[in-house]
């Protein structure tokens, strides 16, 4: 996976899809207005230790994918998870990665008859369009 990824929370990704603002087919995120795909991988983001233990594989405020979380041993269950004798408050959700360059993005759109810029200029870049689409989402 490439350095340009992003968290999308289960809550989140359940509120937008029920509000048409994206779609998920198989392992592929699509923000609507932008039609900007991601790979997605299911992870959590690991919020805090709650036992008073070190986290000894430094953990605690990072995103990682279940499959890594897995491979350490990790049990996950809603909004916790234990590894070994730690246990952590986490928030579940999927990592999702840019189909793609952002370049190859704008050129597959060029022509797009959805009026993807329909609301002002298009995006500079994956970051931008993500700050748009989460300002007018959350």
């Amino acid at each position: 996976m490439g350095n340009n990824r992003v968290f999308f929370p289960q809550a989140a990704l359940d509120q937008w899809i029920g509000d048409g603002k994206v779609d998920l087919a198989g392992d592929e995120l699509t923000i609507k207005p932008e039609a900007r795909r991601y790979r997605i991988f299911e992870a959590a983001r690991i919020l805090r230790e709650v036992t008073g233990l070190e986290d000894a594989n430094e953990l605690v405020g990072k995103v990682k994918t279940r499959q890594f979380l897995n491979g350490l041993g990790a049990d996950l269950l809603e909004n916790s998870m234990v590894l070994g004798d730690n246990a952590y408050d986490v928030i579940p959700g999927f990592l999702g990665a840019p189909v793609g360059s952002f370049e190859e993005h704008l050129a597959d759109i060029q022509g797009a008859p959805s009026g993807a810029h329909a609301r002002g200029a298009p995006p500079a870049s994956d970051e931008d369009l993500l700050a748009k689409f989460l300002l007018g989402n959350l």
